[in-house]
């Protein structure tokens, strides 16, 4: 579960205008700008990002994301990280992203044809890049939501798009395009780990400019998000499990309505997340043990993977392994759903936050009850008691005693 936006947990996605913070109004007020600024089919932009769609997969529609005109800030409408570190309200964000415009081509996932270098360039390039556009038809003015990636506004047929600048493409990433023999993940790592954020990895990974040659090809947007949490994550696990165990610690923070309490336990690594609408009794849940999961998550589905990862650039940072437990709180306030970059950011804000820490489990434990209660009137007895995790841990704690 990504997002709130299940009616099976209750979830309002009109929100409310009363409220004066209302994504709806933006959106509304974003597309009515859209509609009188593109006059014409044709028209020059700087394009900010590619999209891949999965729909009729292996033929997919792959878009080119732009504002209708040219402007000095376009690298805005597609920066989550930027947005968090700059606390950006929901109705700002979906400002940005009902703007864009997605000028879009069908193709299959293995082709290949000048647009598809096109969709390459633009984005592998560190800066968006200008180009000409010709649509067949008016766009459809429209906000398409998604709980894996960010919104997007209008679309329309692509009929020739043409770059009129040479794209700035840092000397990394084309290293990394120009290696044939260098497996995706390890490209992926590379770049991560040379400071180029996920939200830029899932991008080239996603039309096809990433991994050996013959396996190259293009990546549903949705897929290449998760597949890319995914291989970091697995990296950095491989990196913490080396490290001592950490103490009892939580961390709790958060970001545009969502809400983590990540409890970290004294034992080798494994993780276990629950996610809970604070206005409903249910939830989802997934974990893996210290061998890691074979399957895909698909309770919790993308945030897990990027819960993980946030989690786990702390635990690298501190040099500590330890099983974590991780509790997303979703409030009112999370209006939209507006993708899973919102659960990266909202746990390393959580993480980032003053750790506290704890003699013993049970201390801990009683705190973390106490908190749901104060913040969300929210009783975390039924959950707990279901933590497979928990369970283990006191399994491990017996065994302990009886040695």
């Amino acid at each position: 579960m990504d997002i709130p936006f299940k009616k099976h947990l209750g979830y309002n996605p009109l929100g409310d205008c009363g409220k004066g913070k209302c994504p709806l109004c933006a959106r509304q007020m974003a597309i009515l700008n859209l509609k009188s600024q593109i006059t014409k089919d044709n028209f020059s932009t700087d394009a900010v990002a590619p999209f891949v769609g999965r729909f009729g997969y292996p033929n997919v529609n792959v878009g080119i994301l732009a504002p209708p005109e040219q402007r000095e800030d376009a690298w805005l409408f597609d920066a989550p990280k930027y947005w968090s570190a700059e606390n950006f309200e929901i109705p700002r964000i979906v400002d940005f992203r009902s703007s864009l415009l997605n000028s879009r081509y069908s193709i299959n996932i293995k082709k290949r044809i000048k647009l598809l270098e096109l969709s390459q360039d633009i984005a592998m390039s560190s800066k968006p890049v200008d180009v000409e556009i010709q649509l067949h038809e008016k766009p459809r003015f429209q906000l398409n939501l998604d709980s894996y990636m960010a919104p997007i506004g209008p679309n329309a047929k692509l009929k020739k798009a043409s770059i009129t600048e040479n794209p700035k493409i840092h000397t990394k990433v084309y290293k990394v395009f120009s290696d044939i023999d260098l497996k995706a993940q390890d490209a992926v790592n590379y770049l991560y780990e040379n400071k180029f954020d996920e939200n830029f990895l899932s991008r080239i990974l996603s039309v096809g400019t990433l991994g050996l040659k013959k396996n190259r090809k293009l990546v549903p947007t949705r897929w290449s998000l998760t597949a890319t949490h995914d291989m970091i994550g697995k990296d950095l696990i491989n990196q913490v499990k080396g490290c001592n165990n950490i103490d009892y610690t939580a961390f709790f923070g958060g970001y545009l309505g969502n809400y983590y309490l990540i409890l970290c336990f004294p034992e080798v690594w494994s993780y276990e997340l629950f996610e809970v609408y604070v206005k409903s009794p249910n939830y989802t849940t997934d974990y893996e043990t210290y061998t890691g999961r074979k399957k895909y998550a698909e309770q919790t589905a993308g945030g897990y993977y990027t819960v993980r990862m946030g989690v786990l650039e702390k635990l690298r940072e501190l040099k500590r392994q330890g099983t974590v437990l991780a509790l997303r709180f979703i409030t009112d306030e999370y209006t939209m759903p507006l993708g899973v970059w919102v659960t990266l950011e909202a746990t390393r804000k959580a993480m980032n936050s003053k750790p506290i820490h704890f003699s013993s489990k049970e201390l801990m434990l009683e705190y973390t009850k106490k908190i749901a209660l104060k913040k969300f009137n929210f009783n975390l007895d039924k959950i707990l008691n279901k933590s497979i995790l928990l369970k283990s841990i006191k399994q491990q704690s017996r065994l302990t005693k009886f040695l």
